[in-house]
């Protein structure tokens, strides 16, 4: 998917030729400190930042010709760090905005709200007034309605109580089952090893280690070495 990318803010690089393959259905996380290049990275996929070198393929397309606004067309999903909601819209409004995206028709607003069903309750309220939590939802609920086959997320357990953590690993198993490949950045190192398939080690804009969980929860010298901190 990625390959030898490279990126800049001005003289300022931020990523050095990093490469990433995703498969379908799999998860991916990025960890690392923060100015890794984690956000750097998923924004770039996603065309808001424009690369100065390298490749972004996606089945035979180049991602780097197309402007942001297409490149969701393709399957790519994306949830911001800060959510990204329209506050004035209601949910059902933010909900069918992921839905004009690719398309999607009701039987996909119907499984989304499945999975979220205290959406379902409350589909005239506006976004601006959830709290932290019921907007996470919402924010991944309007991803999944594009009927994504790639979704990437920014620190999606930012800000959110245990329990809403929880539901967000479930609702991430559940894309695995369909095949729904998910790149997410991470600062929680225990939520990255309790889902993802393989873990990524982001330093100064470089993979620097790719492993599996569990080989991953064996090597604390690493987690403190790229994180700064070690497994409770």
């Amino acid at each position: 998917m990625l390959d030898k990318l490279e990126c800049a803010y001005g003289e300022a690089v931020v990523l050095h030729g990093i490469s990433l393959r995703l498969a379908p259905g799999e998860i991916l996380c990025l960890v690392g400190r923060n100015g890794a290049g984690k956000t750097t990275t998923l924004k770039t996929i996603m065309g808001l930042v424009r690369p100065r070198g390298g490749s972004i393929r996606l089945d035979g397309t180049e991602l780097t010709a197309l402007r942001p606004h297409e490149i969701p067309r393709f399957g790519v999903a994306y949830v911001p760090q800060g959510r990204g909601l329209f506050p004035r819209l209601t949910i059902e409004e933010n909900l069918r905005m992921g839905l004009l995206v690719r398309g999607s028709n009701a039987g996909t607003l119907a499984w989304v709200l499945d999975l979220f069903p205290v959406l379902q309750q409350r589909l005239r309220q506006r976004a601006g007034t959830l709290s932290g939590g019921e907007q996470q939802m919402v924010a991944m609920a309007r991803a999944l309605c594009t009927n994504p086959r790639y979704l990437l997320m920014d620190e999606p357990t930012e800000g959110l109580m245990p329990v809403m953590i929880q539901k967000l690993a479930e609702t991430i198993r559940i894309l695995r089952g369909r095949q729904v490949a998910v790149l997410f950045v991470e600062q929680k190192i225990d939520i990255a090893l309790a889902v993802a398939d393989r873990v990524a080690l982001m330093e100064h804009g470089r993979i620097e280690h790719e492993a599996t969980p569990a080989a991953l929860a064996d090597k604390g010298d690493l987690l403190v070495r790229y994180l700064g901190v070690a497994r409770s």
